[in-house]
């Protein structure tokens, strides 16, 4: 295995969810409820906010008008393109959408999948147009944007408005007796009285309740935008099974490229190795059957050795067996198979496998060769005095964790070795996390899917 040890962990698997930092988080003194009001993300967030009205008015507006006319016209011919041209305008829309969520939201939402038209032509247009999933979702996202873009726009300039206004009082108070001829700003009047906000105290007490509404507003307008982001990545973005025909598409090319890879290193093995000896064998065993009347020892000597390069061929040729599939994993199962894997690597290892029944072959095959691999690196790359494989079952996943107390660093991004190891694991809805800080220890975790035969 070709992985790299000792060129760091920054770029490796980590995830929020498995504890790791995110690549470039920082860290702050000030608390975040303090940063927030001028933070970069809140300003993009309420810019995205005050963009929303004007562009969900028009969209809105777009669609509904549109589609009810395409849809009252189609007692005539002109109500399909009609139709299908509200519906090509609404996609642009939404394509102007996941550009802004892109921008100011930072909300990675993928382009949904293109009109598939079996011929060209206009009329092959409009039915795609019409028979696209997506158009539909644009048109919803349309009606049900509208009204959450109201109330999100009145909420959030509301509350930042009078927030800002409110903690700067004591900046501008004076501006009422100066003005407006009056003490303050007017709390409470009718005809007999009258309450303004004029002296020190309630001027402080005006000031810190805008302060509480600057401090909390930028977590409402979050609160908001995740509302955005649920609409934008459900309704504009690909839909969960085009989404999972790609993933399928792409997996489906690893595993042809990987059973290529396989097949040309059989070759290789086969034609390097036991081939090679073969032919030495039999141009061995030639020489001695001409020598064997003219000189009997020389022959036998010449059998003895062709005997000893037989042996050596057997050997190669269980090796390149074992590789392919081990008679020990199909007999006994993972337990007894990573046992034997674990003999042959150079560091002791302590192979604990906890299941109650055995997978089916091919996960059982992909979860041999994974720790097999990982055992191999350890082996070249780790400089370990010890390694612990374990391997159980967690509802409907088959986890594996290898572990070893080598320089650590190992780094899943070099482009072989362990970035190999989980494009392989990925082609079967897999996944690999890698956990190798400098100077160890490192810890490989794989999950695969648990399935029974």
């Amino acid at each position: 295995m070709a992985t790299e040890y000792g060129q760091g962990y920054g770029h490796g698997l980590g995830h929020p969810e498995h504890g790791f930092p995110e690549h470039g988080e920082r860290r702050h003194r000030m608390p975040a409820v303090l940063r927030a009001p001028f933070a970069a993300r809140t300003w993009r967030e309420f810019g995205y906010v005050l963009l929303g009205l004007p562009i969900s008015i028009m969209l809105f507006v777009y669609a509904v008008t549109m589609v009810s006319l395409g849809a009252g016209l189609l007692v005539t011919f002109l109500g399909v393109p009609v139709l299908a041209a509200a519906l090509a305008g609404c996609r642009g829309f939404a394509a102007l959408e996941r550009v802004r969520a892109r921008a100011l939201l930072h909300l990675d939402v993928g382009d949904p999948e293109p009109l598939r038209t079996r011929s060209g032509g206009f009329m092959a247009w409009v039915g795609a147009v019409l028979k696209s999933g997506t158009s539909w979702r644009s048109v919803l996202y349309a009606v049900l944007h509208f009204p959450w873009a109201v109330f999100s726009f009145s909420v959030a300039v509301s509350l930042w408005t009078y927030g800002w206004a409110l903690l700067t009082y004591p900046l501008w108070f004076w501006v009422f007796p100066v003005w407006a001829g009056q003490d303050g700003l007017q709390l409470f009047g009718d005809e007999t009285h009258s309450i303004y906000l004029d002296n020190p105290f309630e001027i402080t007490v005006t000031a810190l309740v805008g302060l509480v509404f600057t401090l909390a507003t930028p977590w409402i307008i979050r609160a908001l935008t995740t509302v955005d982001r649920v609409m934008v990545h459900g309704l504009l973005g690909p839909s969960q099974l085009a989404t999972r025909v790609v993933e399928l598409e792409s997996d489906r090319g690893v595993v042809v490229d990987t059973a290529a890879a396989d097949l040309r290193r059989i070759e290789r093995d086969l034609h390097d190795g036991a081939q090679a000896r073969l032919v030495a064998l039999a141009m061995d065993l030639g020489l001695a059957k001409e020598k064997l009347t003219e000189d009997p020892q020389a022959a036998a000597r010449m059998v003895d050795e062709a005997h000893g390069e037989v042996k050596t061929a057997l050997q190669e040729l269980r090796d390149l067996a074992r590789g392919i599939h081990p008679a020990v994993l199909t007999d006994r199962g993972l337990d007894a198979a990573l046992s034997a894997v674990a003999s042959r690597c150079t560091v002791p290892v302590e192979v604990q496998v906890d299941l109650e029944q055995r997978p089916v072959p091919a996960i059982e095959g992909i979860a041999y060769f994974t720790v097999s691999e990982l055992l191999q690196n350890i082996s070249k790359h780790a400089r370990a005095t010890w390694a612990s494989v374990d391997v159980w079952r967690v509802e409907n996943r088959l986890m594996l964790q290898v572990v070893d107390n080598g320089v650590g660093g190992a780094d899943v991004s070099a482009g072989s070795g362990l970035a190999g190891l989980a494009e392989r694991l990925d082609a079967v809805d897999g996944i690999l996390v890698v956990d190798s800080p400098q100077g160890g220890p490192t810890r490989v975790t794989a999950e695969l899917p648990w399935r029974t035969v």
